[in-house]
């Protein structure tokens, strides 16, 4: 029994006149000829020439997507080429088959095991006419994106980029929201409606946001997005931050940076952090925005410093952040399961546990309380330390015992006061501090935000103090206790 076989064949981007020669002889011996479209410029010479021809434009109306579409399209051909015994059967595609056609992969992968000889003859792609017709030398770089696909990540302005698959204004308005990601909204593009097709061709410049209301999207539609050496351009980029902290660090960059070291900007790195969250404590949006680079500006520079030595670089903070991420969300990107807050945060441990028994970490450490770093905020401090050893078992069942621990240690404190010195009496004010951040912890409260919230209520309160006294006319030498403390009280019906 003969080898079942199929031929695939480019149609060229438009004008029948693009049509290799080699192409059209096989279209003109065939026995049996699928189009993946009848709506294309070239059909018009196979209907001249009575070459009778089937497409599957039904099948972009039975199916919901165009997946669903290339799916029974492939699965459609390899029934057929099953069930005859020619050798001429034909599956002609709009342009080249290896460009932008779905369908020719599907029948590649698919075609081998169904014990189906494949066989692809290329034709003119929609490239070849878009480099004529828009003046592209590829040359200087270029990308081919799909409109149903695009996302920012993957425009880069330093190249060429042309859309393909732009069929109408609603795929043309999620390809201009993408663009406006990377580039200005006045930036000028460029809009191709059957290019190399002579009496249908269009060339149409606009800005960007006028992309989505510019008339004739089709089958025979692309954008060009001409590129361009403008630096501000790559402002949006992770690539352009990492170029920028490089040039800064090197020896034709900023004096001030080159000398600078891990410990000489440590501090910077703590103070950033703080103002960043006095701008989420503030919700203050423009402020987070500016403080969170700052943040990253760190991290960017202190990653150059290892990447100088040959370390490691940026990027492999971020190769091992990424896989961090998915090793420690089996539930999003693995096989387990979680329907809440806690059974994801459960996974999380989990997986974080599994992750430092196969990097042998825990066997560097002698104590459960090991791997606190040493320079958080005390109250911080306490907090994980109890967690830590709550963990073991360390610790009471209820609430009740933790509240009597506190009147015992402020006892202690008041004892202390009275008859000892002033190092006990700090000594005893800490351990009436550490048995309110267990407290703290039975409750669900986090010390260091309980507290935050209370000094920012404190400061609106001894605000409003200040303002009383700014509507009489008077300082605080000239007031005392009782009125204050009534405007403090006064004032906590408003904070």
């Amino acid at each position: 029994m003969a080898t079942p076989h199929l031929t695939i064949v480019g149609l060229g981007s438009g004008d029948p006149d693009q049509l290799t020669l080699g192409v059209w002889r096989r279209l003109q011996a065939a026995e049996r000829i699928y189009v993946r479209t009848a709506q294309h410029p070239a059909m018009s010479m196979l209907q001249e020439n009575n070459i009778a021809y089937t497409s599957f434009d039904t099948l972009y109306e039975q199916h919901e997507s165009f997946p669903d579409v290339y799916k029974a399209i492939a699965e459609a051909l390899i029934a057929e080429a099953k069930s005859t015994s020619s050798e001429t059967l034909i599956y002609a595609v709009p342009g080249h088959p290896m460009v932008a056609e779905r369908t020719i992969q599907l029948l590649r992968e698919q075609c081998p095991e169904a014990g189906i000889a494949l066989q692809i003859i290329g034709g003119e792609s929609f490239l070849d006419q878009a480099f004529v017709s828009l003046g592209i030398d590829p040359i200087e770089g270029f990308a081919l994106l799909d409109a149903a696909e695009l996302q920012p990540s993957l425009l880069q302005p330093q190249l060429h980029t042309l859309i393909g698959q732009v069929y109408d204004a609603f795929t043309a308005s999620d390809v201009k929201l993408a663009l406006m990601e990377r580039y200005p909204d006045d930036y000028e593009v460029v809009v191709g409606h059957a290019l190399g097709v002579a009496s249908e061709q269009q060339i149409i410049r606009v800005p960007l946001y006028e992309l989505d209301r510019t008339p004739g999207y089709g089958n025979l539609s692309l954008i060009w997005v001409p590129r361009s050496d403008d630096a501000s351009l790559r402002n949006r980029s992770f690539e352009r931050l990492h170029e920028i902290v490089s040039i800064l660090r090197s020896p034709e960059g900023c004096p001030w940076d080159q000398e600078q070291t891990h410990q000489s900007i440590r501090k910077n790195f703590i103070e950033e952090l703080y103002e960043a969250l006095e701008a989420i404590d503030n919700d203050d949006p423009d402020g987070m925005q500016e403080e969170f680079g700052d943040v990253i500006l760190q991290v960017m520079l202190h990653s150059q410093m290892e990447e100088e030595t040959g370390a490691f670089s940026v990027y492999d903070v971020i190769q091992s952040l990424n896989e961090k991420l998915i090793f420690r969300h089996p539930h999003v990107f693995g096989d387990l399961d979680a329907s809440n807050s806690q059974e994801a945060l459960g996974n999380w441990e989990q997986m974080k546990a599994e992750e430092k028994r196969m990097k042998g970490t825990d066997a560097d450490r002698k104590s459960v309380l090991d791997g606190i770093p040493p320079d958080l905020p005390a109250l911080m401090k306490a907090y994980k330390l109890q967690k830590k050893a709550a963990k073991v078992g360390f610790d009471w069942d209820e609430l009740g015992p933790v509240l009597d621990k506190i009147e015992e240690e402020l006892a202690e404190l008041r004892e202390a006061i009275a008859s000892q010195s002033e190092e006990e009496q700090a000594s005893e004010l800490g351990d009436l501090l550490f048995a309110v951040v267990n407290a703290s912890r039975f409750i669900h409260a986090d010390p260091e935000e309980a507290l935050s919230r209370t000094n920012k209520k404190f400061r609106n309160r001894f605000a409003y103090i200040e303002e009383q006294l700014r509507i009489r006319g008077k300082q605080f030498d000239q007031t005392d206790l009782t009125e204050m403390d009534r405007w403090w009280e006064e004032a906590k019906h408003h904070f």
